[in-house]
């Protein structure tokens, strides 16, 4: 007999000591197959995909700093598999192309809805768009609050978890970065 991943869910229900038979559980493990299909949607995408999603524009009359801040995204901690939340700001140096912004903010859902971890996940956004784009420079600042650490664990209620990743012109140029860091803090 091959257990299906509903059962899984409807056993993990038993575990913790709740009824899967009751009322308001009996589509629980449905819903929530449902809802991990949304939540780990970037498992879908590929290097490929993920070149074609970056719609690039030739634009040669651009060369300073390009700023998308505030994105907002929700990821899973690949230890606990609970969330972690914030914003992510991406920054970039044309090079002769300009990306749509919008592209930058699902280029970080890409890699927010994975299981992961901030380093890695911030690492992945400024070297998908370092790899795609090829500005002069890419740098990225995610922050977030971790679940695994506020609900459990050492229960930790207000702290935040800081990343960076910087190439390119914003690692290279100290007036670049700074930049950089002061219209990110700006509030």
């Amino acid at each position: 007999m091959v257990e299906t991943i509903e059962d899984c869910i409807t056993r993990l229900i038993d575990y913790i000591g709740d009824d899967p038979g009751r009322e308001g559980l009996l589509k629980t493990p449905s819903r929530v197959l449902k809802s991990y299909a949304e939540l780990f949607e970037g498992y879908r995408y590929h290097d490929a995909d993920i070149k074609e999603m970056l719609t690039v524009f030739e634009d040669d009359t651009s060369d300073e700093m390009v700023l998308l801040r505030d994105i907002d995204f929700v990821s899973f901690c690949e230890h606990h598999m609970l969330p972690f939340v914030g914003v992510a700001h991406v920054a970039y140096i044309p090079d002769g192309k300009v990306v749509g912004i919008s592209k930058l903010a699902r280029l970080v859902d890409v890699f927010a809805r994975r299981l992961q971890i901030q380093e890695r996940m911030t690492n992945q956004i400024s070297f998908g768009l370092d790899k795609h784009l090829k500005p002069k420079g890419v740098a990225v600042v995610v922050e977030s609050t971790h679940q695994c650490m506020t609900c459990r664990g050492v229960k930790k209620q207000n702290t935040t978890m800081i990343t960076s990743s910087l190439l390119g012109d914003f690692k290279a140029n100290d007036k670049t970065r700074s930049e950089f860091f002061s219209l990110v803090t700006k509030g």
